[in-house]
């Protein structure tokens, strides 16, 4: 118990320790980290609990965006609030996921991995033209002037003041974020608990034998495609509120293969593991942008541009990390036991 409180205590006082040692730059980047944690999350419920590769994760991730900065921008002069906003965005999201579900049902490993794939790619493709006949989503010059995340007369994306105290923007962004990250955790520990998410485990160790004990496949699979969606278009919309810009160049097939990774570097189907990975891969890449001035002042001049260097040290370490852990960081009980037998 005392350990939990000391964890809730320095995680809510995080922010703050960060503003006041490192700056506003780094507070912002523990923001980025708690959405990717939460797409994270989202995809450990297709990938690691039902065991369904998908490589086109980051679609979903922009569908909630595109519908965020849609219904809250002078693109369709519509400015919904964020309560009406979200859900709209989760449930669009949850909607394609079952689109892509569908007929991939029969499909497994490689084959499935392509198909997530050219869907990510199709819808990033679409947003990217569908701005003639009709201009919806303004082309690859994205959407401007999104209304920022705000509660009635309370905008996270603006300082809150409360008598003598200040509160940064970003440090308000921070919190609700991780109101966001605690929900999606306490949402995925109890779908991992149920009688779903046991369905889905059977499914992901033999598919054949989960279906002759009498779980259908088919419905379950779509119901992960589904949650999963569900929760990266709610990441999207935040998203979308906390940059007040949105591109098709934000949703890459690079994006999908980094949240991929942040899930099996940490633990497929493990949420401590998730989380480890996440907050890992997401945060490591901005350390390493410090290495140029490192090499000025071990070589007096830039070896390796930081850029390149930090691809190069992010693929070794997933190298590494298969050869000597594949099962993760942090793997469960299971997996543990199932690569050792492997």
């Amino acid at each position: 118990m005392k350990k939990n409180i000391s964890l809730l205590v320095a995680v809510l006082l995080l922010p703050w320790l960060l503003y006041f040692s490192a700056g506003q730059s780094w507070v912002r980047i523990i923001d980025f980290s708690l959405l990717y944690l939460m797409l994270s999350l989202g995809l450990n419920v297709v990938v690691g609990y039902a065991g369904l590769l998908d490589l086109g994760y980051i679609a979903f991730f922009a569908v909630g965006a595109y519908c965020y900065a849609l219904l809250s921008s002078p693109q369709f002069g519509i400015h919904w609030p964020l309560l009406v906003i979200l859900p709209i965005g989760a449930v669009c999201a949850g909607l394609f996921g079952v689109l892509l579900g569908a007929p991939t049902l029969r499909l497994k490993g490689d084959y499935l991995a392509i198909v997530t794939l050219g869907f990510g790619e199709i819808i990033r493709i679409f947003l990217n033209n569908l701005s003639s006949p009709v201009n919806i989503t303004n082309g690859p010059q994205g959407i401007s002037d999104i209304d920022p995340l705000h509660l009635g007369s309370i905008v996270f994306n603006h300082g809150l003041v409360f008598g003598d105290i200040r509160i940064p923007s970003v440090i308000n962004i921070y919190y609700l974020f991780l109101l966001a990250v605690i929900i999606t955790m306490i949402f995925s520990s109890r779908l991992e608990r149920s009688r779903v998410g046991r369905a889905w485990m059977a499914i992901r160790e033999d598919e054949l034998a989960a279906s002759c004990v009498g779980i259908h496949t088919k419905r379950y699979k779509l119901l992960a495609f589904g949650l999963g969606a569900t929760m990266g278009g709610l990441s999207g919309g935040l998203f979308a509120g906390f940059q007040g810009f949105v591109s098709p160049e934000s949703f890459t097939l690079m994006e999908s293969v980094m949240i991929l990774c942040m899930v099996v570097l940490g633990g497929m189907g493990h949420i401590p593991g998730v989380i480890v990975g996440s907050l890992l891969l997401s945060i490591l890449p901005e350390v390493l942008r410090e290495t140029a001035g490192w090499q000025r002042g071990l070589f007096g001049q830039v070896i390796v541009d930081p850029a390149n260097l930090r691809l190069i040290m992010f693929a070794l370490a997933l190298v590494v990390m298969m050869l000597v852990r594949p099962e993760g960081l942090i793997p469960s009980a299971l997996r543990r036991k199932e690569m050792q037998h492997e």
